[in-house]
């Protein structure tokens, strides 16, 4: 299937986005309580969006089918946001992509449940054991590390269950409504609970204290990471599978991992290394196992 160039570059825009927002979401937390790092990146986005939907000429539904789209979204928008940044204080941002890289996995259990999706084939199965063997190896290098980093572990598994649970959700809402709509209604519904969040977590305005690299990560987050990143998510959401959006966890754990040792100084150790090759053998076991696999038998009957 030829994709349209909309797509594909609606595509692409995702793949970049994601593999640079863990690095700014630690970035944004460096002088900044994190729930208040994503409260201000997800005003940002929504200031901005609610002005650009006059004047681009779309229309925000508010009907009940909208606000059940809208609430499905916000499972991603704001749980898995705030558990993503939460986590960003106890492990690399590396990390955080590569453990959002089980995304298509979730999904598939999740996609089974809601969607009454077919039941996971003998190779899917083996590949979800791959998947754990490669998080029990990041697992040991968060143990070896420390406490800490398995809280982090665990807040991130927390995010991308979110994640992936809202995906999965959002398929099963029949409407026809712009991207940018289902990106600006879900941020804006998320926006009091995450003022509540701030407020019952720290509610201190430290400003003085706010470094630049911080206020930089919010506004590009807030821009393209919540804003811009969210629409094309929403958009080839609407024209993609669910696992075919999802092979984007299969680039931007590595493309995260260099960016994190490159630009923030982190550690690639070994465990960490064998954790993230195990995980990635998974995916693509899972999202491309059972095409070769016919391929191969087909091939075979042909002989």
């Amino acid at each position: 299937m030829q994709l349209q160039p909309k797509i594909t570059f609606s595509y692409l825009a995702v793949v970049l986005i994601w593999s640079t927002t863990p690095l700014g979401i630690v970035w944004s937390s460096e002088s900044i309580h994190p729930v208040l790092a994503v409260m201000l990146r997800m005003c940002l986005a929504c200031v901005i969006g609610l002005l650009l939907l006059p004047i681009l000429g779309i229309r925000l539904p508010v009907n009940k089918n909208a606000l059940r789209l809208y609430g499905y979204s916000v499972i991603g928008v704001y749980g898995g946001m705030m558990f993503s940044y939460l986590a960003a204080g106890y492990i690399p941002s590396g990390l955080i992509s590569v453990v959002f890289g089980l995304a298509p996995i979730i999904a598939g259990i999740a996609g089974q449940k809601i969607l009454g999706d077919a039941p996971f084939s003998k190779v899917r199965w083996f590949a979800l054991i791959v998947c754990l063997l490669g998080l029990a190896f990041i697992f040991r290098d968060a143990l070896n590390n420390g406490h800490n980093n398995l809280i982090g572990i665990l807040l991130v598994l927390i995010a991308v269950t979110l994640f992936s649970l809202s995906s999965v959700m959002v398929k099963t809402v029949e409407i026809n409504i712009h991207p940018m709509a289902t990106t600006v209604g879900a941020v804006t519904l998320s926006l009091p609970l995450y003022f509540i969040s701030w407020y019952l977590m720290d509610g201190q305005l430290n400003y003085t204290q706010w470094s630049s690299r911080s206020v930089g990560a919010i506004v590009y987050l807030g821009l393209f990471g919540s804003l811009f990143g969210f629409i094309c998510y929403y958009f080839i959401l609407q024209k993609l599978a669910v696992s075919t959006v999802s092979l984007v966890t299969l680039i931007t754990p590595v493309i995260a991992l260099l960016l994190g040792n490159q630009l923030n100084g982190e550690t690639l150790s070994k465990d960490l290394l064998l954790g993230t090759a195990a995980i990635l053998l998974g995916l693509s076991l899972y999202l491309w196992g059972d095409h070769l696999g016919q391929r191969l038998v087909t091939s075979q009957n042909a002989l």
